[in-house]
């Protein structure tokens, strides 16, 4: 036996509570001995619980549908009053189908988007020549794409300056983020770099003229290198 659409619309209400004492109370009892119909009661219960998760407390308005069917009620028993009931219960078991769909769909996203992972935002990258030689420490922002150096343990360079580069197969050349001050945190502006960029980028120090390089690119090997990974914040 297959079950109507009028007793699929009649579980949906039995379900969100809106049948009058009479017709629940039939209903109740036809569920009682009639599996597909308390299989559609359940399946319509399950649907529409997450409604009462979302769904602020609030203080009914005055009952307009009470006074609604009151009116019908008190009109002739005809054909098109027969037809406006049942237009009227389709209507809100459709109503009600709609917004169960939209709340679950609603808490999916949110339950997903707050399972998800965060991305990291900061990262940091040690510049050195070994393991145990750190000579620069540089921290990055992603959103910011603000990068701060800290001179560590690189040893002063008479007559020289270190110069530091983003390398990055995107960007072709190396390209200079400027010279570092060998007593002072840089802060290098990475604005105009795509924050994939910044992040997948290799970080290198040269040892270059005072004023840097005089080619814009670097005239020797890097003596400190370095990648960004992620502080854990």
């Amino acid at each position: 036996m297959t079950l109507s659409v009028d007793d699929d619309l009649s579980a949906a209400e039995f379900a969100l509570g809106s049948l009058d004492s009479a017709e629940r109370t039939t209903l109740a009892a036809r569920r009682q001995r009639e599996p597909e119909l308390d299989e559609a009661i359940s399946a319509w219960e399950l649907r529409l619980a997450p409604l009462t998760e979302i769904v602020p407390p609030a203080t009914p308005p005055r009952d307009y549908l009470a006074d609604i069917l009151r009116r019908i009620s008190g009109e002739a028993a005809n054909d098109n009053v027969a037809d406006l009931k049942r237009r009227l219960r389709r209507w809100r078991a459709s109503a009600i189908a709609a917004a169960s769909i939209a709340a679950a769909l609603a808490i999916g996203v949110g339950l997903r988007e707050n399972l998800r992972p965060a991305a990291p935002h900061e990262f940091v990258a040690v510049l050195q020549k070994s393991a145990d030689a750190p000579a620069f420490i540089v921290t990055v922002n992603i959103d910011t794409r603000s990068l701060t150096v800290r001179p560590v343990a690189a040893p002063a360079q008479p007559d020289k300056a270190y110069e530091l580069w983003i390398i990055d197969a995107k960007l072709g050349a190396p390209r200079s983020l400027g010279v570092l001050d060998q007593k002072n945190p840089t802060a290098p502006n990475l604005s105009a770099y795509d924050p994939a960029v910044v992040q997948s980028a290799t970080y290198a120090v040269t040892v270059e003229a005072p004023g840097g390089s005089p080619t814009g690119q670097p005239t020797s090997a890097p003596v400190f290198v370095g990648k960004l990974i992620p502080t854990g914040q």
